[in-house]
């Protein structure tokens, strides 16, 4: 088995010894059981990974010894960002979830006119927390070392009005296009997929006001948190590393 992976919001060097933040060390103490001497994986989210090894576990607190350090990569040649219409609860985690493990580069949640979800100024700030750390976990279990961000929710007028770079990409089963009838992307796709009812008119007139490009996945109209994870899969077998 591989050493379990903890991602660390902090500086990490190769003989570094200290504990353990609260929630890792609870998950190695409580959840997975860990002793002293077993071996763990920590990384920091800006690239490679360190080896490091358990010297102590008292109750919930961790010391740990970090032995070595690998410029380990697995992030997708593909780079997409994912435009995310909010859905509610975990239906917005599962996404944003496998989302990482098909390898986004950067998330932007979309408060879309149709999404049940609507985030107030404080609110919006907590869930936004939340989402990080379900990417950080997605990070963990798939074993990449790039944490991907997620920004701060955004109409999406004011995305557009403000993103400057990347082929436009929209999912619309209203679309003629296929992804299989586009070429490669030259640098970023951003890719965009609605909320459980979808866009409404206005919005993905300023979609195709923007340069967006419309595609379909097929005959079947998809769910929100399945739509954008098909459209992934799809392009990272086009284009990427599947």
């Amino acid at each position: 088995m591989s050493a379990p992976r903890f991602h660390l919001d902090q500086p990490l060097a190769a003989g570094a010894r200290f504990n353990l933040p609260p929630g890792p060390a609870r998950h190695a103490a409580r959840a997975l059981r860990l002793a002293a001497g077993d071996a763990v994986t920590l990384f920091n989210g800006q690239g490679g990974e360190y080896t490091a090894r358990i010297e102590r576990i008292q109750k919930d607190e961790v010391a740990v010894s970090v032995t070595g350090f690998a410029g380990i990569e697995r992030e997708s040649r593909l780079r997409v960002m994912l435009a995310q219409g909010i859905s509610s609860g975990e239906r917005m985690d599962y996404t944003l979830q496998k989302a990482v493990e098909l390898g986004v580069t950067a998330i932007q949640p979309i408060a879309a006119r149709r999404s049940v979800v609507k985030l107030a100024a404080e609110r919006a700030g907590k869930r936004v927390a939340h989402w990080q750390g379900v990417v950080a976990s997605a990070c963990e279990q798939c074993g990449r070392n790039r944490v991907p961000a997620v920004a701060a929710p955004l109409t999406l007028a004011n995305w557009l009005g403000q993103r400057t770079d990347g082929r436009l990409l929209f999912l619309s089963p209203l679309a003629e296009a296929r992804l299989a009838d586009l070429p490669p992307p030259a640098a970023q796709d951003c890719l965009v997929a609605g909320p459980e009812g979808g866009f409404e008119s206005d919005e993905i007139a300023a979609l195709l006001a923007a340069g967006a490009v419309a595609v379909r996945l097929g005959p079947r109209v998809l769910r929100t948190e399945t739509a954008a994870l098909a459209a992934l899969a799809a392009m990272q077998t086009l284009w990427g590393d599947f």
